[in-house]
């Protein structure tokens, strides 16, 4: 497939700058697999949606507080860091902006001066940085690191917290996993008393996820790789919801990418196994979906794997015709943008 076949026209006035007021108060767009019927409905609506029995997933990753500052030595001139992967104790791969004049050996100061790090080499993916003392950038992230935003928010957010799910609890993502951020305790005591199971995994998000599919040819594009754990408990609830005849909703492209990277056959039934590993799966239309009945999401970027991801499960047309029914009924797009339930 083409990598045209996954783009629209974002109008930038729709792309969500600053959360609602209440998680729960966006908008809700259902479509219908089976009689391709749209409709429109209030995020807090989903609960009509689900039935006892129905077992939904979200991931419960947390976005580390990763972007910090740093002053060149002896220069002073001021650089923007982004980790995104601790590759062994003190060893991190990072975005510098501006990167240009930076020399392995460079030494930058961060924070007021309680971390310092050497730039050590250039990758493909960043720049590799050793922080010292060692222990140092761990103790102090909390302090001098804040949680990154994606680049097209340009508003300052007033509280962190609200680019964090209520689900947030392993700390190791670059993004959060934006279908979780609509979520509220009481819709989750909600959907429990109405007989709805409710399980987490870990997908730790990495920036990749958000970059434009750069090649012609989708099939040819380098599928980047993110660390998922299931849990014991998570893949023994999703297989029995399955073998009772109930739905699994995963909630993200995120938890179908570990439920689906974690699926295999036991006596000819697809089923989940306990995982903890890297994943590099790119879903694309034509997959056959094993574990994943319903989708909750929100709307993404064009170009993307996610909207690979999203149009592989609903259809490509029905994406499509969906994607212009919420720019038309003018939808807020993006990572504080109103959502998506396919089911």
């Amino acid at each position: 497939m083409r990598v045209s076949d996954f783009d629209y026209p974002l109008p930038p006035e729709l792309i969500a700058q600053t959360p609602l007021a209440r998680r729960d108060e966006s908008r809700l767009l259902v479509i219908d697999r089976h009689t391709d019927h749209l409709a429109h409905r209030r995020f807090r609506d989903l609960v009509e949606y689900l039935v006892p029995g129905d077992l939904v997933v979200v991931n419960d990753t947390r976005v580390r507080p990763a972007r910090l500052w740093g002053v060149k030595e002896p220069t002073g001139a001021r650089l923007e860091l982004l980790l995104l992967r601790e590759e062994e104790p003190d060893l991190w791969t990072a975005l510098v902006r501006p990167s240009q004049r930076l020399r392995p050996g460079t030494r930058i100061r961060c924070g007021e001066g309680q971390v310092r790090a050497e730039a050590v080499e250039r990758t493909a993916a960043g720049w590799r940085l050793r922080f010292t003392p060692p222990g140092a950038l761990r103790e102090a992230l909390p302090v001098i690191g804040q949680v990154p935003l994606p680049p097209y928010i340009k508003t300052p957010l007033e509280d962190p917290d609200r680019y964090q799910t209520i689900f947030a609890d392993r700390e190791g993502s670059a993004a959060a996993p934006t279908a979780g951020l609509h979520f509220t305790p009481e819709m989750i005591a909600q959907l429990q008393a109405q007989g709805v199971g409710i399980v987490s995994l870990t997908l730790h998000i990495g920036v990749d996820t958000f970059r434009p599919i750069q090649t012609e040819e989708v099939e040819e594009h380098p599928m980047h790789a993110e660390f998922y754990e299931i849990s014991a408990a998570t893949a023994a609830a999703v297989n029995a919801a399955r073998a009772a005849g109930h739905r699994v909703l995963a909630v993200g492209t995120t938890s179908v990418r570990a439920l689906e990277s974690a699926a295999c056959q036991e006596a000819g039934q697809w089923q989940v196994q306990p995982r903890q590993e890297w994943t590099r799966l790119f879903i694309t239309p034509g997959y056959e979906f094993r574990i994943v009945d319903a989708l909750l999401t929100n709307f993404h970027h064009p170009r993307t794997t996610l909207m690979a991801l999203v149009a592989a499960f609903a259809g490509l047309e029905r994406i499509r015709q969906a994607y212009a029914e919420a720019i038309a009924q003018r939808y807020r797009l993006l990572s504080f943008g109103d959502a998506m339930l396919i089911l």
